[in-house]
């Protein structure tokens, strides 16, 4: 598994290079491989309108709203050991102070994760993955991928799943400390779809994709401007001003990201469905 892990790394540093010195094209060479990104898109929509989208809408009707809160809350809580670990690999040893203290918190008072007391008490979430821990070390992100079922991501972002998927220690936990079997393992990660779904559906996606002319290139734009700030930490602290604020430098490659994406939608208008333009004059916040 170690020389697996080390070859696919070695594959994703390469991709990233040569993404980087791509050219002056900007966001259009970030999907390179756009034709087969979107037949892969086409496949999982069609996926999601059989199977995954009327499973979370069961799901919705008959769990009450704050019963699906909790679980929601739970699923969180149980990222916040892989989140402590990444963001001590990125040098951030107070966001992981920050994780530390949600997961005691929520796991004792919080009844398992059911009640996220942290934040009320103020502890904000400080969520990282290895994807992020990747972009933070300087790994580009490889280039627009649509992953089979796993929907929008970079190729960074893709190692960085399968890092995830592996090395996270509450899945560790499951598999050796509890013995979950592998259905069971696989039965908790399908609630974690369900669950996250459900909220998709209720925060309005579904709408904005159905709004849009090219729901292809609107989750495409979508998915980079959230992934840019996730990796800045353009969280809620940061916006409230009671954690860290963003750097100078960090504000500064925000925008950049921005206006990358603005500048390859200038370049292809056709593209980017009006709902889009809305979405964009709205999402990005400026930090005071």
């Amino acid at each position: 598994m170690r020389k697996l892990l080390t070859s696919l790394l070695l594959m994703l540093f390469l991709s990233a290079c040569a993404t980087t010195m791509a050219g002056p094209n900007g966001m259009a060479d970030r999907d390179r491989h756009e034709e087969f990104n979107r037949d892969m898109w086409a496949v999982n929509q069609a996926i999601d309108d059989v199977l995954i989208s009327p499973t979370a809408d069961v799901y919705r009707t008959i769990t009450p709203q704050p019963a699906r809160r909790g679980i929601a809350n739970v699923f969180r809580n149980l990222s916040e050991p892989w989140s402590m670990i990444n963001n001590l690999l990125q040098g951030r040893p107070d966001r992981a102070l920050r994780n530390l203290g949600r997961f005691i918190v929520n796991s004792t008072i919080g009844v398992g994760g059911l009640a996220d007391h942290a934040t009320e008490m103020g502890i904000e979430p400080a969520p990282e993955d290895f994807g992020q821990t990747l972009a933070v070390w300087g790994v580009g992100d490889g280039g627009y991928v649509m992953n089979p079922l796993l929907g929008p991501s970079t190729q960074r972002d893709t190692f960085g799943a399968v890092v995830d998927f592996i090395a996270n220690p509450v899945s560790i936990f499951f598999s050796r400390g509890l013995n979950l079997t592998t259905q069971e393992q696989w039965g908790i990660r399908a609630a974690s779809i369900i669950s996250t779904r459900a909220e998709l559906s209720e925060s309005g996606v579904d709408a904005f994709l159905e709004s849009s002319a090219d729901p292809y290139a609107a989750a495409r734009s979508a998915f980079f401007q959230s992934r840019e700030a996730a990796i800045l930490n353009y969280d809620t602290a940061s916006l409230t001003g009671d954690g860290e604020g963003l750097s100078e430098a960090d504000d500064a490659a925000f925008e950049a990201a921005l206006d990358d994406l603005e500048d390859f939608e200038e370049a292809a208008p056709e593209a980017i469905p009006p709902a889009e333009a809305e979405l964009e004059e709205t999402a990005p916040i400026e930090p005071e």
